[in-house]
């Protein structure tokens, strides 16, 4: 499977983006998937998470309550609310194999996609 994630771009703080990760070969269907990010001089971190089913989600403590991860079969979203500054970076979705429908894993990702640049200005 190809991921090509979408929708960054320059904000101000207090605004909202919504990100896609779409598959350009084969289905998200077999998968976990998750959306990580990384800025500059720090490790990347898992964002949000979100079980094959959909059913079940996690999230980093820095975002709970502002942005909400969902998935189709082909499509995943990350919606960010209320963005801050420190929520700037590189944004990557990812799959997670092996996945069990129920569980939102936060560990155990492969096939990384291209990130998309998120700023959020002050």
């Amino acid at each position: 499977v190809q991921l090509q994630a979408s929708g960054g771009g320059l904000v101000q703080a207090g605004d909202s983006l919504r990100l896609s990760c779409a598959a350009s070969k084969g289905t998200f269907a077999p998968y976990g998937m998750g959306w990580f990010r990384q800025a500059p001089g720090k490790e990347r971190e898992l964002v949000a998470a979100v079980s094959r089913s959909g059913g079940s989600t996690s999230y980093a403590d820095s975002v709970q309550g502002r942005f909400t991860i969902s998935r189709t079969k082909n499509t995943v979203y990350l919606q960010m609310n209320s963005l801050k500054p420190e929520d700037t970076a590189l944004y990557y979705c990812a799959v997670r194999p092996n996945a069990i429908a129920s569980a939102a894993y936060r560990d155990g990702y492969t096939f990384w996609g291209q990130g998309t640049l998120v700023t959020v200005s002050s």
